[in-house]
């Protein structure tokens, strides 16, 4: 019992407005026109109130194992250390039997049974629509997040209660605080309203100013922010342009000719980088495409005999081609293949 009244004392502090139900309605007959015209217009009424959870009729069913995913572990974390944030999302169902549509916030239904609490806040609908409210607010962006973190500490709360509430490790919030740390203004910028994981600021640490900001380009360019994509792009920076990397001391009998043929390669290599990442949808698509001629072609009994017969050699390559699931796949096939003909030399 003290659980239940513990949940429901901070749901009443986060809903101060919260009302029964015949309050509701003895309050609604005072209200403003303005109040009803602002109530119509945003599809819901305006105050919440508290609804047993016995009369709530789910909209949709609830797929198996749901309760032991990382997302429902996390609602109930939060529920548990800071109550409901957000209320439910209901419509009445049957007005003589109080019964209440659920629109959204299954999880937290679950979450709240499994807690022990018997109501919750609710907002009452005025439409009849399975209609997700979650589809239509801004998601926090990764950088919008670490402020928040950040706020929430300098106001006091500590780090071990913010781990409780996500359901994660506290490495897993120190990650999410010193997020930017060692990262240039310019390249924040830019990371503003992007999601993505905390290992690619950790990656880009390790590239100075000018670096970041052209890698974090690079990756906003082709929406591909991520760890995979940062790791590719600080191989190929120089090493006067990495932090992690001491620059090597120049022989002082080098010749100006290595050098200047050293940089030629290194711009080269710059040259062909961004030609294969400008390059790589187009020549997917056309090996996607390839692919499945190819396997349609070896489907055809006739054509493939004919193949076998005249040019077997051409056949084993088409196979490869057509069993491929990745290019990785085709190099260690590949190595396999030159390993063998060593083998059978010897």
């Amino acid at each position: 019992m003290n659980s239940i009244n513990n949940g429901q004392a901070k749901i009443a502090q986060i809903y101060p407005l919260v009302l029964d139900s015949d309050e509701r309605e003895s309050q609604q007959s005072q209200a403003e026109p303005t109040d009803l015209l602002l109530s119509t217009l945003l599809g819901f009424d305006m105050e919440t109130c508290q609804v047993s959870l016995d009369c709530l009729l789910p909209s949709k069913k609830v797929v198996n194992g749901t309760m032991s995913t990382r997302k429902y572990k996390q609602v109930v974390s939060s529920i548990s250390e800071i109550g409901l944030i957000e209320p439910l999302s209901v419509i009445p169902a049957d007005s003589e039997r109080s019964e209440y549509l659920l629109l959204d916030g299954h999880l937290r239904v679950l979450a709240l049974k499994e807690l022990g609490m018997e109501t919750a806040p609710c907002l009452i609908a005025k439409d009849d629509e399975t209609f997700s409210y979650n589809h239509r607010i801004n998601r926090l962006s990764t950088v919008q997040e670490h402020y928040m973190l950040r706020r929430a500490i300098d106001r006091g709360v500590s780090r071990e209660r913010l781990a409780r509430a996500f359901n994660v490790n506290l490495s897993a919030i120190n990650r999410r605080v010193n997020l930017l740390e060692g990262i240039c203004t310019e390249a924040i910028d830019l990371l503003q309203d992007k999601q993505f994981t905390p290992d690619v600021t950790r990656i880009l640490r390790n590239m100075k100013g000018a670096r970041q900001v052209e890698a974090v380009e690079l990756m906003v360019s082709s929406n591909t922010i991520t760890v995979a994509h940062a790791e590719a792009l600080l191989k190929a920076t120089p090493p006067e342009l990495r932090t992690d990397v001491r620059p090597l001391e120049r022989d002082k009998s080098s010749s100006i000719e290595q050098l200047v043929k050293l940089e030629k390669e290194m711009s080269q290599v710059q040259t062909q980088y961004k030609d294969a990442e400008q390059n790589y949808g187009s020549d997917l698509l056309n090996l996607v495409v390839a692919k499945g001629y190819l396997t349609k072609l070896l489907v055809n009994d006739a054509v493939k005999s004919y193949i076998l017969r005249h040019e077997p050699e051409i056949l084993e390559q088409f196979e490869l081609v057509a069993n491929t699931v990745s290019m990785e796949e085709a190099l260690h096939q590949q190595e396999i293949d030159l390993e063998n003909e060593s083998t059978d030399d010897m």
